[in-house]
């Protein structure tokens, strides 16, 4: 998968390599949860993370972090956590507001299809129904992580503001 492409904003990159940097899965009740689980549909919550950053020269890694915890009740069924990174490639230089966009939006939307797969087989493989994750927006989630960091800077500088007694 070493294709040159090019991003929304013009700049070419290849993804040289994807790979699975952590992987876990466990199924704490097994194997009561199958004979007490016949028919019932656990309930998934699902979190989603992006983060990277440069490691050589025009050479940077994007992570996607996916962790999936199913309950019943409040009984844990299994959890999956999955850190999938690819290696990309710049064909020349990125100017810095250019780099977060593809590091945190184009290039996690090439790796997600990989690590949904990942996921799906290893619930699959431990014994429940494929793990189906929906398309993430990776656009909505990139402005969610910066105004997170910008509300904690505006709570720091706040804090630094008030009189010390």
């Amino acid at each position: 998968m070493s294709d040159t492409q090019t991003s929304a904003s013009g700049v070419p990159y290849s993804i040289t390599t994807q790979y699975i940097k952590d992987f876990s899965f466990e199924n704490p009740r097994a194997p009561q949860v199958f004979a007490e689980m016949q028919g019932k549909a656990p309930q998934v919550q699902v979190s989603v993370a992006v983060g990277g950053g440069r490691i050589g020269e025009s050479i940077y890694e994007c992570v996607l972090e996916l962790k999936a915890v199913a309950k019943h009740d409040e009984d844990i069924l299994f959890v999956a956590e999955l850190s999938y990174a690819g290696i990309v490639l710049a064909h020349s230089a990125i100017p810095d507001q250019h780099l977060k966009p593809l590091l945190m939006v184009e290039i996690p939307r090439q790796l997600f299809p990989f690590a949904r797969s990942i996921l799906a087989n290893a619930t699959r493989d431990g014994g429940f129904m494929p793990l189906l994750l929906a398309p993430v927006n990776f656009e909505a989630l990139h402005q969610q992580q910066n105004a997170a960091i910008d509300a904690e800077i505006r709570r720091l500088r706040v804090g630094a503001a008030e009189p010390q007694a």
